[in-house]
């Protein structure tokens, strides 16, 4: 199976212009995605995809590949998806890689392209067993269930009713597609499921789309603002 990475990298950021030419520790941090990307053994190729300028030549001063995109995509997906449709280079999944979160654990990136051994899976992505059960009820922290298969049923922001006896998960959004499926999703309307929650993936998922869950024991460190790269700094030293 030849899997490709792709990284949507946009400059514009409300909370955070630039965030992905910020620096961590002498390299900026879609450097440090890419870099960590390089380590997952599934990944045939790596390409950064943006929309700006900056980023697409600072990407090609670090010995990165990268195309330039759309400014008007609303979603990653779609971001990935265009450059899917220009590479005469065909891949049989596509894997959009978080670019806010410069020390991804690539084993993930592997987890999930190995979910696609699985028969009639179009989709792919991962969860994390939540531990602290604030989590539960933080609608910042969308939520996966899935059954004893790993097969999705839904995702949503908040658990309503909770349980101290059920195991709840963080949905962690790294997704994997079969390059088909992404063409076809990016093709459809919202549904008003996921208009009513703004996740995507419901839109997949009420379109009748087989999405595999991978649970994972990891958890990325994604940046949000400028505070969070001093987080980080202050972990990695």
């Amino acid at each position: 199976m030849k899997i490709i990475g792709i990284i949507p990298s946009r400059y514009a950021s409300s909370r955070f212009p630039g965030k992905p030419l910020a620096d961590i520790l002498g390299k900026s941090m879609i450097q440090r995605v890419y870099e960590q990307c390089k380590k997952a053994s599934s990944l045939s190729k790596i390409i950064v995809a943006t929309d700006d300028e900056r980023i697409f030549n600072h990407v090609i001063g670090f010995g990165g590949e990268v195309i330039m995109t759309s400014d008007a995509h609303p979603s990653g997906t779609d971001r990935c998806n265009e450059v899917i449709q220009s590479l005469k280079e065909k891949y049989d999944v596509a894997i959009n890689i978080q670019g806010d979160e410069p020390y991804i654990n690539p084993e993930q990136i592997d987890q999930v392209a190995s979910l696609f051994s699985s028969e009639n899976v179009n989709i792919a992505t991962l969860a994390k067993k939540i531990e602290d059960k604030s989590i539960i009820t933080d609608i910042n922290s969308p939520k996966a269930i899935f059954d004893s298969n790993g097969i999705a049923l839904n995702f949503c922001r908040e658990i309503t009713n909770p349980t101290q006896e059920e195991a709840y998960f963080k949905h962690i959004g790294i997704y994997g597609y079969l390059t088909k499926t992404i063409e076809e999703i990016c093709k459809l309307p919202p549904s008003d499921n996921e208009k009513k929650e703004r996740l995507e993936q419901l839109r997949w998922l009420d379109n009748e789309y087989v999405i595999k869950v991978g649970i994972t024991t990891h958890e990325g460190i994604s940046v949000d603002t400028p505070e969070d790269i001093e987080k980080i700094k202050a972990q990695m030293r």
